[in-house]
């Protein structure tokens, strides 16, 4: 299926039920078994959080390493818990992705902080069950497979605008589905963080992917979710 407006729009018109019985079709693996699947990847996030919020351990080249953990202990001075959350838990995740921890591509590295960032951190303002989260999860993963078809999802190739464009997509699609919204309002949100990644370059100091990737993800967590709200909201 091409990457059309209507393609993205019949895509999230069924939801993550038709992503996941289109994955069940592909791949022959019954549905308990591709959401037992996305457990797994579900808890490889919350660890990879854990672990960056509690780390002050220096990247490998050297340039990040302590800046989710400096933000999750300092005082708000916004007083806004899930703004701060969101941030530090998508900074946490690509802070370990640059000491080599163990995280879950979604749908590069580079971009890995987005998706948990935003789901993760909304789900536990908000006090929802991981068992919710699975099939945001799935919707996801559809939204990253349907772009993927037609661009090169990596930042090298497609520019940043592709590498966290695509995550903000991804994350801001699962939050609107976990808060309930339609399937036309995810599938807007996925368009309106897209839309508003363009024009936005790959250029990472030396080479390495921490600057300003870490950071970057905290930002287009919150883009996410600014996207989910808007859309939510009849936007």
């Amino acid at each position: 299926m091409p990457l059309t407006l209507n393609a993205l729009t019949e895509l999230t018109g069924l939801a993550s039920e038709h992503v996941l019985r289109e994955e069940v079709e592909e791949t022959g693996i019954p549905p308990e078994a591709t959401l037992s699947k996305m457990a797994e990847r579900l808890a490889v996030m919350r660890e990879a959080v854990r672990r960056g919020l509690a780390s002050d351990a220096p990247s490998v080249a050297g340039l990040v390493g302590k800046n989710a953990k400096t933000l999750w202990e300092a005082p708000d001075p916004l007083n806004d818990p899930l703004l701060k959350r969101v941030q530090a838990y998508a900074m946490a995740v690509n802070e370990e992705n640059a000491r080599m921890g163990r995280i879950v591509a979604a749908p590069t590295a580079g971009s890995a902080g987005t998706l948990p960032g935003a789901l993760l951190g909304v789900a536990d303002h908000l006090g929802i069950p991981d068992e919710r989260l699975l099939m945001p999860l799935i919707l996801a993963a559809g939204v990253a497979k349907m772009i993927s078809r037609v661009i090169h999802i990596a930042g090298a190739s497609g520019g940043c605008q592709a590498e966290i464009g695509s995550s903000a997509a991804m994350a801001a699609a699962a939050v609107t589905e976990l808060l309930g919204g339609s399937p036309e309002a995810a599938a807007h949100a996925a368009a309106l963080a897209l839309q508003n990644t363009l024009g936005l370059v790959c250029d990472p100091v030396g080479g390495f992917v921490e600057v300003p990737c870490v950071m970057r993800n905290g930002f287009y967590a919150v883009h996410a979710v600014s996207a989910a709200s808007m859309a939510l909201s009849g936007i």
